[in-house]
């Protein structure tokens, strides 16, 4: 079934899709969202956000500002979802899986067997965390298991946490924890470790890490939250329990969401998709890329809502000045 041409259609509902949505919605350009079949991108998988500004106050008998207390990852994704329903906001879950992006309105082909043509584009897809894939470690994300170390790593402060990886994500990440964790064990595959050599000896040098060699992750312990690791020695085979540890952190990269664009928009060596700098445009007219899909620098909701914005002020003058011209 074909519908009517668009405005603006934004793929992807995380901060940057939902943030781009409140923007051309309050533009009135009526955005479409295709959801994707994960609403809410990878914040549906965090319990408490706590660094994101402007979060709902406790206020006092007085009326002053008592305290912030942090609010669940999915009900803020609700909330983000609701404030651009109220500006006008049209939601689908689907995604898309085919596009021509060569012929405009660009033409878009989802996985429910719509067809949509828009006059403008945002990809806002995101990036997926690459997990280990065991059950466990996968049941217990947002309860101790995590990839963001800059989110989470606040909820550790005295505790012993683990970081697997062995590259720069992995050195920073370690590094970044030990301002919290009292104890932070780095588990490397191999007998060195791929970053650079800078951050390697940061490594090193700080006496709160301690690095173990030839070690994978065999199993995450614990029901509810992690109470320990089982990890094995790839040489031995021999395994081990480190009940100590609290948290574990995934170092080990992200995947952007780029699949059904990356025959139309260049990707950088990682993946991501490449736009102009200090901007959203990518190299085709019409066509905006924000959030995480883009960015492997900082991989955070507030960065992510931030380039939404740009987004959409970018689509929204793309969409005049065309206009303008055509008249």
């Amino acid at each position: 079934m074909e519908t009517n041409v668009e405005e603006v259609i934004i793929c992807g509902s995380g901060p940057a899709g939902l943030t781009a949505a409140i923007y051309t919605s309050r533009a009135n350009l009526r955005p479409l969202v295709l959801e994707g079949m994960e609403p809410g991108g990878q914040l549906t998988t965090t319990t408490d956000v706590e660094n994101y500004p402007g979060l709902l106050p406790v206020l006092d008998d007085f009326g002053g500002v008592e305290r912030i207390d942090g609010i669940q990852g999915p009900t803020m994704m609700q909330v983000f979802k609701a404030q651009a329903e109220r500006f006008g906001t049209r939601f689908e879950m689907d995604e898309v899986e085919e596009c021509d992006l060569k012929t405009w309105p660009f033409v878009l082909k989802t996985g429910n067997g719509e067809t949509y043509r828009t006059k403008t584009l945002i990809i806002a897809t995101g990036a997926a965390a690459r997990y280990l894939g065991l059950d466990n470690e996968l049941r217990l994300r947002g309860h101790g298991v995590s990839a963001c170390a800059t989110c989470d790593g606040f909820f550790f402060r005295g505790m012993e946490v683990a970081v697997v990886g062995g590259g720069d994500s992995a050195a920073e990440e370690a590094t970044f924890l030990t301002r919290f964790a009292d104890r932070v064990h780095l588990l490397v595959r191999r007998d060195a470790m791929r970053a650079s050599q800078i951050m390697q000896q940061r490594v090193f040098d700080n006496e709160k890490i301690t690095i173990h060699w030839h070690t994978e992750v065999v199993d995450v312990l614990g029901e509810k939250e992690v109470e320990g690791l089982l990890v094995k020695d790839n040489r031995s085979g021999e395994e081990r329990e480190m009940d100590t540890v609290k948290g574990l952190f995934l170092a080990i990269g992200h995947t952007p969401n780029v699949q059904p664009f990356k025959d139309w928009i260049p990707q950088d060596g990682e993946g991501y998709l490449i736009t102009k700098p200090d901007s959203t445009v990518t190299q085709v007219p019409g066509v905006f890329a924000c959030g995480d899909v883009k960015d492997h620098v900082y991989r955070q909701a507030i960065t992510a809502a931030g380039s939404g914005c740009m987004a959409a002020i970018d689509a929204e003058r793309w969409l005049e000045a065309r206009e303008a011209g055509e008249g």
